[in-house]
């Protein structure tokens, strides 16, 4: 016979409404107490056995820098939203802000709701911010990373391979002189993308000139700020720039515009993600697409799977992008 809230309360001495509290992951159940009902609730074979009803969209935030209100992110939640209501499941959005005074108290509660999956958003998170998720009472899918030493499904993009095509496609419209718009906050998407920049230079046996490797803090008006302040160097720039992102690439374009640089007469870039402004900004934005709302999708499938059926497998879903062809590259085999 199933153990009920009712006998959990009694065994630990605490209210039923405290159990039920606890168990929910509800705010306003100290630390100490909620460990001591979970600890009873699993011995008593009650966690096992409650139904997970929820999806809970965990947004981690470590520096703000990268995840923000664009509308890559928003587009992501839309997928997640979509498929967990197709599939009868309730999502909760759930803002995890390392700067946060309620930081630690919302993530022991994100840890021990035993009635929502996890979805993580780990955009900015390294391997050991994101291993405490292996102590989550329920199943738990990465988004937007990937963690090879921790057992972890994940959910991201195709970056190396997507940013090596790019480069590949700069080399055959004639460009020998690429550099590389990078993001200051190394994520690890980001280096995954300067690994497909490198690759694509050194397979074609094209020097990595470091010169042309620009930091830039990966926020519209910071990279404005940190490429204006480079071009006033005066430096010798490359005939072609690949950025980690379309924010870096748009603001680099202001940047260099404003000092009398023509795109892409002078200067051919490249962004990341295509947002929905590429297609309007002047000149209109060469990009690669990333599928959003999919890869929100595709995350939530995981997760479904992962609470109805488990699995000892774990599993990298890379999600393929698509190369948009803009104004913002010039052929130089025309010349």
């Amino acid at each position: 016979m199933k153990t009920s809230i009712r006998e959990i309360s009694k065994i630990t001495g605490f209210s039923p409404a405290t159990v039920s509290n606890a168990l929910s992951g509800k705010r306003g159940v100290n630390k100490e107490t909620a460990e001591k009902i979970l600890q009873v609730a699993k011995d008593r074979g009650y966690i096992n056995e409650t139904k997970i009803t929820n999806i809970k969209f965990v947004i981690y935030k470590k520096s703000g820098e990268i995840i923000s209100d664009t509308p890559f992110f928003s587009s992501l939640i839309e997928g997640v939203e979509m498929e967990s209501r197709a599939s009868g499941y309730k999502t909760i959005i759930c803002n995890l802000d390392r700067s946060s005074d309620e930081f630690d108290q919302l993530l022991e509660q994100i840890l021990n709701d035993s009635t929502s999956g996890i979805l993580l958003l780990a955009t900015e998170l390294n391997e050991e911010e994101v291993r405490v998720f292996e102590k989550a009472s329920s199943p738990v899918v990465v988004v937007d990373s990937w963690y090879g030493k921790l057992n972890f499904d994940s959910v991201l993009i195709n970056s190396t391979d997507s940013v090596h095509n790019a480069v590949e496609y700069l080399i055959s419209k004639g460009h020998h002189e690429i550099g590389y718009l990078r993001g200051e906050f190394r994520i690890k998407n980001f280096s995954y993308r300067a690994q497909g920049y490198k690759r694509a230079l050194v397979q074609k046996r094209i020097p990595i000139n470091e010169d042309y490797q620009v930091t830039l803090r990966p926020t519209m008006d910071g990279a404005y700020r940190d490429m204006d302040k480079y071009l006033k160097k005066n430096p010798k720039l490359p005939s072609a720039f690949v950025a980690d992102n379309d924010i870096i690439a748009l603001a680099a374009i202001k940047a260099l515009k404003q000092h009398g640089y023509r795109i892409p007469q002078d200067i051919s870039i490249i962004g990341f993600d295509d947002l929905p402004f590429c297609g309007i900004s002047s000149p209109s934005l060469t990009t690669i697409r990333v599928f959003k709302q999919d890869m929100g999708r595709m995350a939530v499938k995981r997760l479904i799977d992962k609470m109805q059926n488990g699995s000892a497998i774990h599993t990298k879903t890379e999600i393929c992008t698509e190369f948009i062809q803009r104004d913002s590259v010039r052929d130089l085999n025309d010349d």
